[in-house]
Formats: structure tokens, C-alpha cells, sequence
């Protein structure tokens, strides 16, 4: 499948680059009945989308178009296509650096794997953080189908730089970061001076996104090698720009002691539970019931003013680059919409594979309503607006 595939009864492909005329995504394994519309897609978008405040000034407008697998409103079963065409486009910019791959990104990997005579160096191609729209176009069918079985998923910036910020505690808590420019549950301010200093310096910050499922049931995930936690970690590490992944406590279990890092089980409402999030609502790589938390580490976006030397790789000599063009002081703030589709299209997979859903048709009602409502009711309304 050549790497730009996941999932197996979800089954998502993406496709297009930074600078060509669309992007888009084909879903095939959706269930037939989700309702489902353009609009169901660009509020997921729309917190992705560039030209906010304080992210890329690239103005695009992100309007996704249903090609096929939706017919009368609702999805058929067959596979779903969408596209977004890009419109803001500027690959000028590139013609002064395309000898000249940039230090941090993926322009000497993408040469040397295929060819500099091959090589898309508009932008980044397929390697740009642009791809991952298609990721969030299949986030928020999945998001949808798992409304079904009322599982909410949040995120929201935990840490930019050395500035932690905190934790849902709640459902709630964590849709509440939505309303922030900077994807934090409170702390706006702190946020906003951070990236004020570093845009100042002309340069970028790095940042840790926490994603929560809510309310997941017990008996997710495969045993030895398709463990949830391995396929989540596999879905998030693939995101652009994020370097490092965490279940539950993750790394700082690795500096105490099994005294303390257990999750005590104890009976609640007629069964056995977890207290506590230590690991992450996951034992063995199966979800055992309740929230699941995880945590993937963004570095900080490697375009910037700054000059740093290179090669150029006709002549060999190092020269130094400043990249120009358009970017994220922390591209961390958008990767929380990424996250979040990520998370969700690993859950729906596994599912669907455990038959906790109906692979071939799903039941849409009231109550699957209401929970994919609260998406769009915490919205920014200036976001609301553009819907």
C-alpha cells in the first residue's frame, strides 16, 4: 500500500501534496446508515485549518467535497472520497531552497529514497504537515460512528516549550479547549506571551498534545503485535513533526517504583475497575474500560528565520539556508485536531474488528446525536461562522 494506508476493517488512504491541486481521503469500511455531510467534516477542519492567530498566515479555506460513499445523506458502506482543493498556494518561495534540502525536515530522506530528479520540494510534498487535512477529514467520520456508542474524544495542549498547562479532568474540561486559539484548557494568556517571544526571536517552540477517549469500553485492542497501545502509538508517531508518544504516565513510570505504579482494581456499580490512569485505561494493550489517555510530543517546527547550514546537493559545498514561506511558531496547536482524528481512527477500527459495532450497517438516534453535537456547540464562534 505504499505507506499512506491505515487501518484494516477502517481502512483510511490519504493522498495529495502541499502544493498540488487537492488533498483528500478515501475511507473504505464505514458502515452504511452515519448521516453524514460536508458540514460534519469542516468542523473538525475548521481547528486545523491554517491562517488563525498565531499559526501559518497560509489562507485556505478547507472545504471539503463528498465525492462518493454518500448518498441520500447517509453513508452507503462503500468507500467514502473526499477532497479539499487547495487554493493559496505559493511555490516560489521553494525555487530558491530546491537545491538546498532544510535541516530538520524531510527533503534529504525524500531525495535519497526517490530521487532528487523525483522529488516534490514544494512545500515538502507529501512529507508537509498539509497532509494531514485528509487525516482529519477521516477523523470526524470516525468521530461520528463512535457517537454511536458515546465515546467523546478530546485534546488539548499539555505543555508549549517549558509552560505546562493542565489536564481534562472531565469530558467537558477537555471540549472545553476548543474555545482556545492555542488548544489549551485555561491559560490563554501564558500561551499567548510565549508565542509572542517566539515569534519575535523569529522562531518556534515545541509542544506535548494529550489526547482523551471517553467512556470507551472494555475489550479493545488485539493481543501481542495489534495491542491498542501499539496501534495508537503507530498512529500518532506518524503524524508530522511529532517525535515522541506516551500511554497513561508513560515515561515517569519508568523513574518510580512497581509500589507505585500500579493501578489499584477495585468493584464499582457491579464490576471491576481501574482507579487511577497510570496506565492509561489499557492493560495488556486492551482497553479495560473508561477514559484512555495518551500523549504524543510535537518538536518545534523546523522552518524558521533563523539561517542554518546545509548542502546543496549538486555541488556538495555547505551553505547556510533560511527557509521562507509560511509557518507554525508551534505547529503543536494544530497537531491537536491530528491527534485527535488519529486516536479516533484507531478506535473505530478496533471496534469494528471487536463487533461492538455493526460492520455492514449502524443505527443512527438520538442519543448518537447528542454526543456528536457537543463537537460543533464547542466551537469558537468566530469557527461557527465559517460553517
Amino acid at each position: 500500500m505504499g505507506g499512506n494506508s491505515f487501518g484494516k476493517l477502517f481502512a483510511v488512504t490519504t493522498w495529495g501534496e502541499s502544493h498540488g491541486k487537492a488533498l483528500g481521503a478515501v475511507v473504505d469500511g464505514c458502515p452504511a446508515g452515519l448521516p453524514l455531510n460536508e458540514k460534519d467534516l469542516k468542523v473538525e477542519l475548521l481547528l486545523r485549518r491554517p491562517g488563525r492567530r498565531f499559526t501559518t498566515p497560509r489562507r485556505e479555506g478547507d472545504e471539503p467535497q463528498i465525492l462518493s460513499g454518500v448518498f441520500n445523506g447517509r453513508t452507503t458502506g462503500m468507500p467514502i472520497s473526499v477532497v479539499v482543493w487547495n487554493k493559496d498556494v505559493i511555490s516560489s518561495y521553494y525555487e530558491k531552497i530546491r537545491e538546498t534540502p532544510r535541516p530538520g525536515h524531510a527533503d534529504l530522506a525524500y531525495i535519497k529514497r526517490y530521487g532528487y530528479e523525483n522529488w516534490d520540494y514544494r512545500g515538502g510534498g507529501r512529507a508537509s504537515g498539509r497532509e494531514t487535512v485528509a487525516r482529519v477529514i477521516a477523523g470526524a467520520i470516525a468521530k461520528k460512528l463512535l457517537s454511536c456508542l458515546g465515546i467523546i474524544i478530546t485534546g488539548n495542549i499539555i505543555s508549549l516549550g517549558n509552560t505546562e498547562f493542565p489536564r481534562a479532568k472531565d469530558p467537558q474540561e477537555g471540549l472545553k479547549a476548543r474555545l482556545s486559539p492555542f488548544r489549551v484548557i485555561e491559560g490563554d494568556e501564558r500561551a499567548e506571551e510565549l508565542l509572542k517571544e517566539v515569534l519575535k526571536n523569529k522562531d518556534s517552540v515545541g509542544g506535548v498534545v494529550e489526547v482523551v477517549a471517553w467512556d470507551v469500553p472494555a475489550g479493545l485492542g488485539e493481543p501481542v503485535f495489534d495491542k491498542l497501545k501499539a496501534d495508537l502509538a503507530k498512529a500518532l508517531i506518524s503524524i508530522p513533526a511529532a517525535v515522541g508518544f506516551e500511554v497513561g504516565e508513560g515515561f515517569s513510570l519508568a523513574r518510580s517504583y512497581g509500589s507505585r505504579a500500579r493501578d489499584r482494581i477495585v468493584p464499582s456499580v457491579g464490576e471491576a475497575v481501574l482507579e487511577g490512569e497510570k496506565a492509561g485505561g489499557m492493560l495488556g494493550g486492551i482497553s479495560v474500560g473508561g477514559p484512555i489517555r495518551v500523549k504524543v510530543a510535537f518538536k518545534p517546527t523546523s522552518s524558521i528565520m533563523t539561517p542554518e547550514m546545509t548542502v546543496n546537493i549538486k555541488t556538495l559545498d555547505e551553505v547556510p539556508v533560511e527557509v521562507p514561506g509560511r509557518h507554525d511558531p508551534a505547529i503543536a496547536i494544530r497537531g491537536v485536531a491530528v491527534a485527535e482524528a488519529m486516536v479516533a481512527i484507531t478506535l473505530i477500527d478496533h471496534v469494528l474488528r471487536s463487533g461492538l459495532l455493526n460492520p455492514v450497517r449502524v443505527e443512527w438516534n438520538s442519543s448518537c446525536e447528542r454526543v456528536w453535537k457537543l463537537y460543533e456547540e464547542y466551537l469558537p464562534e468566530e469557527l461557527k461562522a465559517s460553517l
